[in-house]
């Protein structure tokens, strides 16, 4: 099996190179003159070769360390260089963040806040990837997600962003023909409209003030996944759907759905924003959550 090379004994040999003298090397690399000499001779023994004639007053490369010195100066310039770009990046938001969001969500309510962003950080990009589907964040390479969810436990790092009320929805025309449901049980006689990418896709669960819980397996003509999708057919009277504010919102409030099952709310969750674990991540990074907190936070009204 192949060895990598020695890139920390390379990079001592070309300090100590550069400065003529092992004790100025572990000075100024706060290593111990013993560290910086056996780095030195473990190189030596490696290449077969001596790198130094040394004498107590004096350091002389030989011809074999002549012919590396120039190549682990530029090892140790490049390392230093690719070191002191990583740092800049983590510390000043500049650089690509490939984030993560739901279809709806993200044309509705992360689009529209971009502008601002880019504006105010004009050094950061942004790969906005929209999909409904769960992203393997860590295996598809993103910076950052957004869900919205009572999240699981999970390896990821999740900030909360803000409350996602559900409702219930149907229009006059359906309630007209097909009447009111005014319990949850009572959805297994209706036509519900399903969404594929719910935690529980095929069961609805409710739960009142009073702590009762009841659970529906609903059916109906249309199951989709994408819950924008689904609208359509609710306000055309074709059936009922449970649905995100941030969806259904305008068309509670222009009178074209009613809420219905008052008194009854399935789990609320909440808009997280999820990162991998580990850190300190970069600045791009950083300056992404806290603009989605502070736009998105608990006195923002969200775009529906």
């Amino acid at each position: 099996m192949t060895k990598l090379p020695d890139f920390e004994a390379l990079a001592i040999f070309a300090k100590v190179v550069e400065l003529r003298s092992f004790a100025a090397t572990a000075a100024e690399l706060a290593l111990s003159k013993a560290t910086v000499s056996k780095a030195v001779t473990r190189l030596e023994a490696r290449l077969g070769a001596r790198l130094f004639n040394r004498t107590s007053r004096r350091l002389a490369l030989t011809d074999a360390g002549q012919r590396l010195a120039e190549r682990a100066a530029q090892l140790l310039a490049d390392g230093e260089a690719a070191e002191s770009e990583a740092l800049a990046q983590s510390a000043a938001p500049r650089g690509l963040v490939r984030l993560a969001v739901p279809m709806t969500f993200g044309v509705k309510v992360i689009a529209p806040l971009l502008p601002d962003f880019l504006a105010a950080y004009p050094e950061v990009s942004i790969d906005l990837h929209l999909s409904d589907a769960m992203v393997d964040l860590i295996g598809e390479g993103f910076d950052a997600g957004v869900r919205i969810a009572s999240l699981p436990d999970s390896s990821l790092v999740a900030r909360r962003l803000c409350a996602m009320p559900r409702y219930t929805v149907a229009s006059k025309a359906y309630l007209a023909q097909h009447g009111r449901p005014t319990h949850p049980m009572h959805l297994a006689a209706h036509r519900c409209f399903g969404y594929a990418y719910l935690s529980t896709p095929n069961v609805w669960t409710y739960t009142n003030a009073e702590g009762e819980q009841a659970s529906v397996r609903p059916s109906g003509p249309l199951r989709v996944n994408n819950g924008e999708a689904v609208l359509p057919a609710v306000i055309a009277g074709l059936g009922i759907a449970d649905l995100p504010e941030f969806i259904v919102g305008d068309a509670i409030a222009a009178g074209a759905v009613e809420v219905i099952l008052q008194g009854w709310h399935q789990r609320e969750g909440s808009v997280h924003l999820v990162m991998p674990p580990g850190g300190p991540r970069p600045a791009r990074v950083e300056v992404l959550a806290a603009f989605l907190a502070d736009r998105l936070g608990p006195k923002r009204r969200l775009p529906s």
